[in-house]
């Protein structure tokens, strides 16, 4: 965090409290032998369903990510690839009873996180705080902006 007479290092401040607060949900979800992302398919594969795109898309992964995920939780038996019901080319990723016990003990498990980090906020501050990061997730700060690409430089053909 640089030191300036100027408004505070917002930059800073966001990415150091989501990285604490990833770190320690990481930790506690570690202990059911869960990742994040494991636990964020999980939790929403078994409210409907849902594709890997789909899923993806939600959880914000890649194609790689995701296949590798759902194979952890296939393996795991929590978690199967199955046709879809309103698209036969389509595959859904359906939750098993396992799955969907172990989805309800993760969930417990991220909202103790949540709620242990905002009640380190005096009670009045912890509304005002989540209305404030909900307005910029949905306003100034919630579509990134595309970073421009390095320009390549073309080769040079050996003589």
């Amino acid at each position: 965090m640089t030191a300036s007479s100027g408004p505070p290092d917002l930059s800073y401040l966001l990415d150091h409290t989501s990285h604490v607060l990833r770190t320690k949900m990481a930790a506690a979800l570690a202990e059911l032998g869960l990742t994040a992302r494991m636990h964020c398919v999980l939790v929403h594969a078994k409210q409907e369903e849902r594709t890997q795109i789909q899923l993806a898309e939600i959880g914000g992964m890649d194609k790689t990510t995701m296949v590798v995920t759902v194979d952890a939780l296939e393996k795991a038996g929590l978690a199967e690839r199955r046709p879809s019901s309103v698209d036969r080319r389509a595959r859904i990723i359906a939750v098993t009873e396992e799955g969907a016990r172990l989805a309800e003990r993760s969930q417990r498990v991220a909202d103790r996180v949540h709620r242990e980090a905002l009640e380190t906020l005096p009670a009045r501050e912890r509304e005002v705080f989540v209305k404030a990061l909900t307005a910029l997730a949905g306003g100034a700060l919630g579509t990134p902006v595309a970073t421009p690409q390095p320009t390549r430089r073309a080769r040079q053909r050996a003589r």
